[in-house]
């Protein structure tokens, strides 16, 4: 074998590794961010965005269960400023946003120190409601959306006909 072959063998083995190790591991879900000023603090979320795939989001948990709103890595929220998650005072930096079932249509965000799979409740920073709302059109990604109003951060989590809505606030 002459070494131009063996040069083109060993690049291609390099590029289908590196190929493997950037996609290997994940759903194929992208990732989607949202971000909004609320209160003065740039807040950010990161999340996967699997889709629907003809499933339906209310029949995969169980209550009790938490979701790790998206897919692959944990759903974060990163602040450059505190905030008030339901009268707790989450500290800047990065976080892990989870949503628990607590019972048939009660959603509960969840602000976690370990993410969906290591969760357990002592692992809870914050809490806040989320509303569950229809939809009349259904959303094949998971999306976040997330604004900034008067100091208040509202969230929607959309999925299938799915609407969870919550909002937070930039702390004093």
């Amino acid at each position: 074998m002459n070494k131009f072959h063996r040069l083109f063998i060993v690049a291609c083995g390099t590029a289908l590794f590196a190929l493997m190790t950037q996609g290997g591991f994940a759903h194929g879900a992208e990732r989607g961010g949202a971000k909004a000023t609320i209160g003065g603090a740039q807040v950010t979320i990161d999340y996967g965005r699997p889709l629907l795939k003809g499933r339906d989001p209310l029949k995969m948990l169980k209550p009790g269960q938490v979701w790790r709103i998206g897919a692959d890595a944990s759903t974060t929220i990163e602040s450059d400023k505190d905030l008030d998650f339901g009268g707790t005072k989450l500290p800047k930096g990065k976080h892990i946003l989870l949503a628990q079932l607590e019972e048939s249509g009660k959603w509960t965000l969840v602000v976690s120190a370990k993410p969906w799979n290591q969760y357990e409740s002592s692992a809870k920073i914050a809490a806040v409601p989320l509303t569950l709302e229809e939809a009349p059109d259904s959303v094949e990604p998971v999306t976040i959306q997330l604004s900034g109003q008067d100091g208040t951060g509202i969230l929607v989590i959309s999925w299938g006909k799915m609407r969870l809505s919550g909002s937070f606030r930039a702390a004093e």
